[in-house]
């Protein structure tokens, strides 16, 4: 089973990242109208996607156009990464963890300077996977087909032979457009069974298993 892959998604599937309204909050703080600060930064937030700037730039920009002072900036990025960060979705890591050994494992994700430091830290994604392929290491996110193309590659596998699961339906058609299987993330029961058919662990009858 070593030519046959499954990869990941981080947010919303590896981890439960309900927003926290922390935008909104500083909005108020502030008393700017809604949407204000995703307006002022929304360029700013493209460009760490894609590692066209790094933290300190962030942190410079945050300041010179919000008007925050250094520990305002400070407490502004920890609210970002409390959200961004979430929490662990325990169960399907436990399944992935059991997964070693039985195929080739990867992370894809859309992502922000600083992630995978933060990452690492917090729950060890670099000990559960093989490769982690983020957009702002490689300079391009979902759906554009070269993520998907630079994630089979760091993993020397064939598209055809990678499951990846997304929780957002655009980037499970674009992986399947680039020539991998695509399972949209919407339980850990759905997911694991799909996994499960993937790797031929059990059979796939009709509505038994979500071919997503």
């Amino acid at each position: 089973m070593r030519d046959t892959c499954v990869i990941l998604d981080i947010g919303g599937v590896l981890e439960i990242t309900p927003p926290t309204g922390w935008e909104s909050r500083w909005e108020e703080r502030l008393g700017w109208p809604p949407g204000t600060v995703h307006e002022r930064m929304r360029d700013v937030w493209q460009a760490g996607s894609v590692g066209e700037i790094g933290e300190q730039e962030v942190h410079a920009q945050v300041a010179a156009r919000l008007g925050l002072d250094a520990p305002q900036v400070e407490a502004f990025m920890a609210d970002l990464w409390t959200e961004y960060l979430g929490t662990a979705n325990e169960d399907l890591i436990a399944y992935v963890r059991g997964l070693k050994g039985r195929c080739r494992l990867g992370i894809l994700s859309n992502s922000f300077v600083g992630a995978r430091e933060r990452e690492t830290a917090a729950y060890g994604f670099d000990a559960l996977v093989e490769r982690i392929v983020y957009s702002h290491e490689i300079g391009v996110g979902k759906p554009d087909p070269r993520a998907f193309e630079a994630a089979c590659d760091a993993l020397g596998v064939p598209a055809h032979r990678c499951l990846f699961i997304d929780d957002a339906a655009a980037n499970v058609e674009a992986a399947r457009a680039a020539g991998m299987q695509g399972h949209l993330f919407e339980d850990n029961a759905g997911t694991i069974a799909r996994i499960a058919a993937h790797l031929g662990a059990e059979p796939v009858t009709a509505g038994a298993v979500p071919l997503g």
